[in-house]
């Protein structure tokens, strides 16, 4: 179970990363989008295929984030995490939350070894920020 502390650590990011984030409603990519939204926290989306996701502007990568961005969620599949995990340290991100699914123990390695705060296990944004489908 993933402590309290981890998680706060984590929310206290002024921003957040959703790499992975879909327009399809339906899917966790955008749910965990429009949580961080209806939790009233600022949330870019990462996706280097789409432009706009929930009407907010997407970037193509992390290493594109803005400088306010500490903390990322990550839903995609785990040989992407690792990439994703790699950017990451290079951009100076602190906190990495790997949905149920996202999990790979190679990036969990990698950000251990680099000193990020990481929640990796099988926790889920949407069940603590109290995420609600309408």
């Amino acid at each position: 179970m993933v402590s309290q502390e981890s998680i706060d650590q984590f929310l206290k990011s002024p921003a957040f990363g959703v790499v992975g984030a879909s327009t399809d409603r339906s899917k966790y990519g955008n749910k965990v989008l429009r949580c961080y939204l209806q939790n009233g926290k600022a949330a870019v989306p990462v996706n280097p295929n789409e432009q706009v996701v929930e009407s907010i502007a997407a970037v193509p990568s992390v290493a594109d984030l803005p400088e306010e961005v500490k903390s990322i969620s990550i839903i995609t599949p785990p040989k992407i995490t690792e990439k994703v995990v790699e950017q990451a340290i290079l951009k100076g991100i602190t906190s990495i939350w790997m949905q149920p699914g996202a999990e790979s123990s190679e990036a969990i390695k990698k950000c251990v070894a680099a000193g990020i705060n990481v929640i990796a296990d099988g926790s889920c944004i949407l069940v603590v920020l109290g995420y609600r489908d309408h």
